[in-house]
């Protein structure tokens, strides 16, 4: 019992220390990220679900990469608003709405982005605005050209609808599964 309340101890001033030395910069990413976790639990999520103690779960637990970029929190908080969307749709029954959707992928993308580059900069860094700036456009770019692509392509689904519809998903999947394995080839290769 001492070990551990000597290790949180030690923790704690570990952390108290980091957070004297924190600078603007990783500290608005940080913010960002929690931003986007949890808006995008709120987006996600029922509504009758989002009260009192389930609320604060949650947020909790998407504000927690933020907190800790570098381990599995991100991957936690994405499968956290996913279960949440699956949850409205079916067991809700909500109506899918485009609008829904969009916001969901790109608060999940920019939360992933921004976890991304917090895990690579310490909280005292010296960071120049032009390099948040410049990952955060690229970013909006992404989301931009998605949106875009998700609008057309739901659009061509309407009248592409039937034995095409099924081939044209059909070779996505297995050009999702194939680029998948050569990723996983290549990252055993390094």
């Amino acid at each position: 019992m001492i070990v551990v309340i000597t290790a949180l101890t030690a923790r704690a001033g570990r952390a108290r220390a980091a957070l004297g030395r924190a600078t603007a910069i990783p500290f608005l990413v940080r913010a960002g990220i929690a931003l986007c976790g949890l808006v995008a639990v709120l987006v996600a999520w029922p509504q009758p679900l989002l009260a009192g103690r389930n609320l604060a779960l949650l947020a909790l637990i998407a504000m927690y990469p933020a907190v800790a970029p570098r381990g599995r929190g991100a991957t936690v908080a994405a499968l956290v608003v996913v279960a949440g969307w699956l949850v409205d749709t079916t067991v809700f029954d909500a109506r899918i709405a485009l609008w829904r959707v969009l916001a969901l992928a790109t608060l999940l993308y920019l939360g992933h982005t921004l976890t991304a580059l917090a895990a690579a900069l310490p909280f005292d860094a010296v960071v120049n605005l032009d390099v948040v700036g410049l990952w955060l456009a690229r970013a909006l770019a992404v989301v931009l050209i998605s949106a875009v692509l998700t609008v057309v392509a739901l659009g061509l689904a309407a009248e592409l609808a039937g034995p095409a519809f099924l081939v044209a998903t059909l070779a996505g999947l297995a050009g999702a599964v194939g680029a998948t394995l050569l990723v996983a080839r290549l990252l055993r290769r390094a």
